[in-house]
């Protein structure tokens, strides 16, 4: 029997999901109880290539000068079931399946945000795994709603513009914290992980970028205030979560502002707190100066090591019904323990607009553009400089400046179901280091939703 390669299975398995939607990604009607419904379905390709660049010298995880090419290719599949009670259950399959230009490292502001789902083992068989599985309570505080329509994890129906919300299970944090209208969709919007979310908020997730833990939010029409718990990674980058919440957790609380409403101007003001088996800089640095050894940061975690920080996060819809707009994120960290989870940095500004193609009868289009600046607490950067390695960043040496990002896109809509984004990124002092680059990488992304 000819036997068929995974990815092609899994598109099959999609195809096949597809009779269990019950209703159109327009209809708002509640559906029926137990009734599972297939709410989204997506394939994502993203071809990038890196063009050669100067290099004065190069460590373990440096952008080649010669340049690289890469292909990533991500499947999923989104179910949601209707319980009694106001609950909700939320299951996400998908599938990573390529890689990423120089396998994933190399830049603070990496180039693919796709790519964090390669998971374990991304050089060799890769299999299709649960992304998410939670139940959602939602508990009215009022009898106000307003539609909700067919969405990846959102069942069509009528829900509560004033309510209790509760999520318990295999979460993305990032669905819930430091979300922005304009940047927060490596699938839609902008690519670079600087602007899928602060580069600065290094918030708990798996290698794939999920963790279990549970949020909390008390919604109303112009404010939410959420609160979240989740576990961290039992190493930096790690897919093995690090047992019970006492020993090793992260905490978040998120105020988000909406003054004039759904479609208005949102800021919100987040702060957050990790506890989990880290190592610290100056730590690591003095080890090595003791030794004469060359300082390894993962050599030196303990548990009960905290790093915090904050975000501010602001949107401001300008015209075309909120799809023409601006947004800006201001992210900082203290910088003593080292970088977990998400990317390696301890500031970032990050600025940018969208506008839409309605101005040239493309109502569906849209253009992206947006400038990040990242930096390194001085223990971090001291660290690098000494030859140390991160989970992103290893020069073997530093001649430091901050990094910064421009990248720009269109996203062109062909039919309902397909897009096509030609993308362009533009790195100056990628990984911190003036002895390397700018880097220039060209991509085109396209994205295929049922």
């Amino acid at each position: 029997m000819m036997r068929l390669p995974t990815p092609t299975l899994f598109v099959l398995m999609l195809l096949g999901l597809g009779s269990l939607a019950t209703r159109t990604r327009a209809d708002t009607t509640t559906p029926p109880l137990f009734v599972p419904q297939l709410l989204d379905a997506q394939v994502s390709y993203v071809a990038q290539r890196l063009d050669s660049l100067h290099s004065a010298y190069a460590g373990p995880l440096s952008l080649p000068a010669a340049g690289d090419q890469a292909l990533s290719r991500t499947f999923g599949a989104y179910l949601g079931v209707r319980l009694p009670a106001h609950l909700a259950f939320y299951l996400d399959g998908e599938l990573f399946t390529g890689g990423g230009i120089n396998k994933g490292t190399g830049v603070a502001g990496y180039v693919n945000g796709d790519v964090v789902r390669a998971g374990p083992g991304s050089g060799g068989r890769q299999r299709p795994y649960i992304a998410r599985a939670y139940l959602d309570w939602n508990l009215p505080l009022g009898v106000a709603s307003a539609p909700a329509v067919r969405a990846q994890d959102q069942l069509p129906g009528e829900l509560a513009t004033q309510r209790i919300e509760l999520k318990l299970g295999r979460l993305a944090l990032a669905d819930d914290f430091d979300k922005n209208r304009y940047a927060s969709d490596t699938r839609h919007q902008f690519m670079n992980w600087d602007f899928i979310n602060t580069a600065a908020y290094d918030y708990a997730a798996d290698t794939r970028g999920y963790t279990d833990g549970f949020v909390a939010a008390w919604v109303q029409p112009q404010w939410t205030l959420r609160y979240g718990v989740y576990q961290m990674p039992l190493q930096a980058n790690g897919q093995a979560l690090a047992g019970p919440l006492g020993r090793a957790r992260a905490e978040q609380v998120q105020l988000s502002l909406r003054p004039f409403g759904s479609d208005g101007f949102a800021l919100r003001l987040l702060a957050y707190r990790n506890i989990a088996k880290m190592g610290n800089y100056a730590q690591a640095l003095a080890l090595a100066a003791a030794s004469g050894a060359t300082p390894d940061i993962a050599a030196d975690g303990r548990y009960g090591r905290r790093k915090h920080g904050y975000v501010i996060n602001a949107e401001l819809p300008l015209a075309d019904g909120g799809d023409t707009g601006l947004f800006a994120r201001w992210g900082w960290n203290d910088g003593h323990t080292q970088s977990f989870a998400y990317t390696e940095a301890e500031r970032a500004l990050s600025v940018g607009a969208q506008l839409s193609g309605v101005h040239w009868r493309r109502a569906e289009d849209r253009v992206g553009i947006a400038f990040d600046l990242n930096g390194l607490a001085s223990a971090h950067r001291a660290y690098l400089a000494a030859g140390g390695c991160g989970f992103l960043l290893c020069d073997g040496a530093l001649d430091y400046g901050r990094e910064r990002v421009i990248e720009a896109y269109y996203r062109l809509q062909l039919g309902h179901y397909l897009q096509l984004s030609p993308d362009l990124q533009w790195i100056v002092n990628p990984g911190y280091n003036r002895a390397r680059g700018p880097a220039r990488v060209v991509g085109l992304r396209m994205h295929l939703s049922l």
